[in-house]
């Protein structure tokens, strides 16, 4: 019976020692138990790729929930922990300047030319806006129609770089166009926004030029009659604060092209303004309210002005502009409606016009106030343009205006190195009785008529004052020495 006993004992004692072994196998099992980093790689690969191959990109694929934000890539770590989880290493925290992006394909945009793509691209911005420091991108090789539309801080984080690689075109179906709408595609009350790329903003104004000759296409006919009759800027910035825009082509504008108004620190660079030059009134780019601005390096075609520097504008810098078809460069209309007006600090030069109406030139309404002072236009090169050089204090762009005396006061005019072929007349200064132009000055001012096909007008100055530094072909001797007898005081209300 005890030998029973014993042996009792060693069968329960050795049962027990292998119940235990198999918890303590299971215990190990279930804790190393993880998913090979190869297959947790290809998981991630399926999950976040998206069809235009962005690594690592967390965006939508049809406009759905969710920001669009592609993360940036990871810095790299020099010595990467391995994650409890999976077992592959952690990589290193994106750095805080890397910028997200937007793609509006990833918000539904269809790029077709036909589908209104307006709400994918407002997706896109609100996104962008949001993060900040981001790029809202329109890829190329798409055709994205847009509506009227808005991408407005003040909310918006700064530094958002719009990248335009691909067309926006304007629908042309009267629906779109609200009666009194003045832009197509605005931004506003931004902070360090930038427009760059190599894409295009058409704006199919041909269907709102209803005053010319252009080649409108007969399908448009019952269309353009049905559009609002004051026409739409293609691109407008207003209240923005450091801005650039560079690279893009806009063509075709319903009306100006690209807008400044209340902006400071402004950059407009290697841009292409395209639109024929029987389109009515369709600035390059028009300036108002707006200081500290560079334009260089542009090539511009329109039916208005190439550059247009209206009140409120200074410290403004422009060269190496091509223009031509259009207007010339043009300070004005200033004074409208008997309105205050004030220019001042405006530097134009290295600047080729051809086939232009006018070269340089300043023009006030009739009963304005305020002054326009320290312009200087230097380097010009004209070829077959009318007038060359134009200040006209009668300006007037109805049949007939009301005779007024007081007028913008002008002043402190320089023309240097201005030089080629006109078709018209080579100078007309016609200045205010009331308030003479003052402080004119002209030095290496060399025009030449272009043959004798045209009808040639002299040089014309009406109270103008001012010196020749050098002598000008042709001779300027209506131009008066010294300063006005009848130059009035300024009042507080011309003072600007």
């Amino acid at each position: 019976m005890r030998c029973f006993g014993l042996l009792l004992f060693l069968v329960l004692f050795l049962l027990c020692s292998n119940f235990d072994g198999c918890e303590g196998k299971r215990g190990r099992h279930w804790k190393q138990r993880k998913t090979p980093p190869s297959l947790v790689r290809k998981k991630e690969r399926a999950k976040n790729g998206s069809r235009h191959g962005h690594s690592g990109g967390g965006g939508l694929g049809g406009g759905g929930g969710g920001s669009g934000h592609l993360s940036p890539p990871p810095a790299p770590s020099p010595s990467p922990s391995p994650s409890p989880k999976t077992g592959s290493p952690v990589p290193a925290p994106a750095s805080p300047k890397s910028a997200g992006v937007f793609d509006v394909l990833d918000f539904g945009a269809k790029g077709d030319g036909v589908t209104d793509d307006t709400k994918a691209f407002e997706a896109a911005w609100a996104a962008a806006c949001k993060a900040g420091d981001s790029v809202m991108a329109v890829p190329a090789e798409f055709e994205f129609l847009v509506g009227p539309i808005s991408f407005s801080g003040p909310y918006c984080q700064p530094n958002i770089v719009f990248q335009l690689d691909g067309m926006i075109i304007a629908p042309t179906n009267a629906k779109y166009w609200a009666s009194g709408l003045l832009w197509w595609i605005e931004f506003t009350k931004l902070k360090g926004i930038v427009i760059r790329g190599s894409g295009v903003i058409e704006g199919r104004g041909s269907v709102w030029w209803t005053d010319t000759d252009s080649d409108v296409d007969p399908t448009h006919d019952e269309l353009s009659s049905n559009l609002p009759q004051i026409k739409p800027t293609a691109l407008r910035f207003y209240g923005s604060y450091n801005v650039s825009v560079t690279g893009i082509t806009i063509q075709n504008s319903q009306q100006c092209h690209l807008k400044f108004d209340n902006c400071e620190a402004v950059q407009v660079y290697n841009i292409t303004i395209a639109s024929p030059g029987n389109s009515l009134n369709t600035d390059g780019i028009h300036l108002q309210n707006s200081r500290d601005v560079m334009i260089h390096h542009a090539n511009m075609s329109c039916g208005d002005d190439c550059v247009s520097i209206q009140t409120g504008c200074s410290n403004i810098n422009i060269h190496s502009v091509d223009c031509g078809p259009g207007h010339g460069i043009s300070i004005g209309g200033l004074g409208r409606d008997n309105s205050k007006a004030c220019v001042s600090n405006i530097t134009v030069r290295d600047i080729n016009l051809h086939g232009t109406m006018t070269g340089v030139r300043i023009k006030t309404w009739q009963g304005g106030s305020g002054s326009v002072e320290g312009i200087r236009f230097s380097n010009i090169r004209v070829s077959e343009v009318q007038t060359p050089i134009v200040i006209d204090q009668f300006y007037c762009d109805r049949s007939s205006c009301k005779n007024h005396t007081s007028a913008v006061a002008l002043s402190g005019i320089a023309y240097e190195n201005i030089k080629g072929t006109y078709t018209v007349k080579p100078v007309h200064f016609a200045c205010s009785d009331a308030s003479p132009c003052s402080d004119i000055s002209l030095t290496r001012v060399e025009l030449q008529p272009l043959q004798e096909r045209y009808h040639m007008y002299e040089p014309f100055c009406w109270q103008t004052f001012g010196e020749l530094f050098t002598p000008t072909v042709p001779p300027i001797a209506c131009l008066q020495n010294g300063k006005p007898a009848s130059n009035r005081i300024l009042s507080d209300h011309d003072l600007c």
